[in-house]
């Protein structure tokens, strides 16, 4: 399966495994996955720690160079992604989480999350 994870669960997935759920840690455990970040999540966390907000108090530089080095594939926003954003429902107006919701659908990936809204979307979604 191609795991895309949304930007809370990265940063826990390298700062703070014990509030990942037992069956997302096997997910990311199971070498037969494909774990993928977005820089749409490199990019809300410097937006939100320059706004100092406590949730986001993490180094998006030191947080990729550990996500390449476990093994993490970095994903880059395309003109596909930008514009699949009209295919999606109005359910919630974050546009970080409606871009990486565009990447899952365009890319063919499952997006990880905590975000109960997101699971109403029309992706492939599973709930960490």
């Amino acid at each position: 399966m191609k795991l895309l994870l949304d930007t809370h669960l990265l940063i826990w997935s390298v700062s703070d495994l014990k509030r990942l759920t037992l069956p997302t840690r096997r997910l990311l455990e199971d070498e037969e996955n494909e774990l993928f970040f977005s820089v749409v999540s490199l990019w809300e966390i410097g937006v939100k720690r320059a706004l100092k907000r406590d949730d986001f108090n993490f180094d998006p530089h030191l947080l990729r160079g550990v996500l390449l080095s476990e093994g993490f594939t970095e994903l880059q926003v395309s003109a596909e992604h930008v514009l699949a954003v009209d295919r999606l429902p109005p359910l919630h107006r974050d546009p970080f989480d409606r871009l990486l919701l565009c990447q899952t659908l365009v890319e063919g990936l499952t997006l990880l999350t905590k975000d109960e809204r997101i699971l109403k979307y029309p992706v492939s979604v599973r709930r960490q």
